[in-house]
């Protein structure tokens, strides 16, 4: 599992950072990838990156302004041109299929796979073997929602040694016995599963913000995340410019994640009034509150 940045930057593109859009990419759970948000010129950030837009399975849109969709038509049709055949299913707020059915239809975009379009609202959104996804209204000027993106536990590891002093030599039966609560083998011996495998290894949490003021009545919906990835527009210094515009501070974004036990924060959408020792002195900001912070860039890689 691993978060790709492919836009980090809040508003309007500039030249060192893209408008918004996240990818996680889950090739060794699902073969998949799933994009958050979908700025303007994504599929021209993709084209710097490994990601095959067949691949990308689910696409979640925070909310509707400009910078975070205005992206969307042009990745859904490029994924045809690029052999995409599997369906596709986009969440987002109310609107969003709207857009996205004007767009096509306007454009005369006619797409080579089955498109699904879910609105969505607070509270569940998605479920899998593997994963489940939820959704939190945030503090926007337009409904603007975070999504906490909870994996599953893991089967322990499988008790080799145990086995081997049973007399179950390595086979194929090993396999069989880590996949089913109980295996019967040929000489009529019942092997259960809980009794020669380890505990359960606890799946990743991570939680991705869309644009919101900081509001620590959030805590409970990001609480114990892996990792915290919230949007960063303004310094403390600008502190009542972010509020005046529905946005969060780097120090506003460090204190959410320490109080709620996150492991990890990614600071994104940053202004572009931030540049070089400017954008240092946000992410210092930050760490000051909470040590393990890291300002996220266009094209950063993070293993999960």
């Amino acid at each position: 599992m691993e978060l790709l940045f492919l836009g980090t930057g809040a508003g309007i593109p500039s030249k060192e950072r893209n408008v918004s859009s996240i990818a996680l990419k889950l090739l060794q759970e699902l073969n998949s990838i799933w994009l958050f948000d979908c700025g303007e010129a994504t599929q021209h950030q993709i084209l710097h990156t490994s990601i095959k837009p067949g691949k990308i399975s689910k696409i979640f849109i925070t909310h509707m302004h400009g910078d975070h969709i205005f992206g969307l038509p042009g990745v859904l049709s490029s994924r045809s041109f690029q052999g995409g055949e599997e369906s596709l299913t986009i969440y987002g707020p109310k609107g969003i299929k709207e857009y996205t059915e004007t767009a096509l239809r306007l454009s005369r975009t006619s797409l080579t796979y089955p498109l699904i379009i879910e609105e969505i609202s607070e509270g569940f959104v998605f479920e899998n073997d593997s994963f489940t996804v939820y959704a939190k209204e945030l503090d926007h000027r337009i409904p603007s929602f975070g999504f906490r993106i909870v994996e599953k536990n893991k089967p322990g590891t499988l008790l080799a040694d145990k086995l081997k002093n049973m007399g179950i030599e390595p086979g194929p039966v090993y396999q069989q016995i880590k996949e089913n609560e109980q295996v019967a083998l040929e000489n009529g011996t019942v092997i259960y599963r809980n009794d020669v495998v380890g505990p359960e290894k606890p799946g990743k949490v991570i939680t991705i913000l869309g644009d919101t003021r900081a509001a620590q009545t959030f805590s409970e919906f990001v609480h114990g995340s892996d990792i915290l990835v919230h949007e960063s527009t303004f310094n403390h210094e600008n502190r009542d410019l972010a509020y005046k515009y529905f946005h969060s501070t780097a120090v506003e974004a460090a204190e959410l994640a320490k109080k709620s036990q996150c492991s990890r924060l990614i600071l994104t959408h940053v202004s572009s009034r931030y540049q070089n020792k400017e954008t240092a002195a946000l992410l210092l900001e930050a760490q000051q509150v909470f040590p393990n912070t890291a300002l996220a860039h266009d094209f950063l890689q993070l293993k999960i």
